[in-house]
């Protein structure tokens, strides 16, 4: 496993600013075979793009996928106590003892897709502090569940899904997002776990409550994401930067992920490049962080799971874009008039 070679948010954030790009050439030689094709031009619509976006990162005009990973990370929240979510914080751990026994939807969906899942627990023992009280996270705290993330990254993928479980995260990731995107709670709550309107109400004015108690911890990205986000959360902010430094493409998951992916699309731009957005769930803010994150989805299938689920499914689509670029025939190796 790596180490994470940062130890505070300035070397974190120095390291985003130095994190590479998509691979020109590759890019372009990806356009110029896309065009070569047995194919109408544009007849496979948004593959064709897709493909061409994984080849820019994967360094290579005919690439390929073979080695998938999913991350799931699991945290609890002291916001919980609150009443904002229909289980209580209990239900996480025993979540994570049944990924680990391949009972989970995740366990399914990951292994039809072909990709290997790894199940990551931090401090279930001890929840993140109740965010309408102060800081949820020091910058310690926040610091080594970045570096979780990070080092949970495999060298040897070509493509991450990250996901998450923990109880209370809903109203977590509505904070964050709202700190980051602007707005206040009821621009940002959704039913999470299934809470009545009376629920959401509470939600949202949790959510206004933590805000204004952190106020002066909202200035900067991280310092949102320590304030307001959970463990699990800075975890796939770290792994999905990580992949980044490795030119891995990363596929995101729901609400909860974006609203972690957020953090480094409000660090430095292009931050999420090398993401696309998975589904579009039925967590009903999903949608408008995906506008603020100029991302269109994969797949809008009226899912709210979490756990990677949406992401892990979108795997197969991006899957199938690559084998039609890289295995498809050019009219010239295939003796087919192009019509040109």
């Amino acid at each position: 496993m790596a180490t994470p070679p940062f130890n505070s948010f300035q070397e974190f954030s120095a390291l985003l600013a130095r994190l590479p790009s998509a691979d020109a050439g590759a890019v372009a030689g990806a356009e110029v075979r896309n065009a070569q094709l047995t194919k109408p031009a544009g007849a496979l619509g948004r593959l064709e793009e897709l493909a061409i976006w994984y080849a820019g990162w994967r360094g290579t005009d005919r690439p390929g996928i073979s080695a998938p990973q999913v991350l799931i990370f699991a945290g609890n929240h002291g916001v919980t106590a609150q009443g904002v979510s229909a289980f209580p914080g209990e239900v996480t751990a025993q979540m994570v003892m049944n990924f680990e026994a391949g009972g989970a939807a995740i366990n399914q969906l990951s292994a039809f897709a072909g990709a290997e899942l790894a199940v990551t627990a931090l401090d279930l023992d001890r929840p993140t502090v109740d965010f309408t009280t102060g800081p949820a996270m020091s910058e310690a705290e926040c610091v080594a569940a970045l570096g979780t993330g990070w080092s949970a990254v495999s060298d040897q993928a070509d493509l991450l899904v990250t996901g998450e479980m923990g109880i209370g995260n809903t109203t977590s990731a509505a904070a964050l997002a709202a700190a980051l995107w602007g707005g206040g709670g009821q621009d940002w709550v959704g039913r999470g776990t299934g809470v009545d309107d009376a629920g959401l109400t509470l939600k949202a004015d949790v959510v206004d409550r933590g805000l204004a108690c952190n106020a002066a911890h909202l200035q900067t990205p991280l310092g949102a994401l320590a304030a307001l986000g959970g463990r699990e959360m800075a975890a796939m902010t770290g792994a999905i930067a990580r992949a980044r430094s490795l030119s891995i493409p990363v596929i995101l998951d729901g609400f909860i992920c974006c609203a972690a992916a957020s953090v480094l699309a409000r660090a430095v731009p292009g931050g999420l490049d090398h993401c696309v957005a998975g589904h579009a769930s039925a967590e009903q803010a999903h949608q408008r962080m995906l506008s603020h994150m100029g991302m269109q989805p994969l797949l809008e299938l009226g899912l709210r799971l979490g756990e990677g689920s949406g992401a892990a499914l979108a795997i197969n689509i991006l899957g199938a874009a690559v084998a039609c670029h890289s295995g498809m025939a050019t009219f010239a190796e295939a003796g087919v008039a192009d019509g040109g």
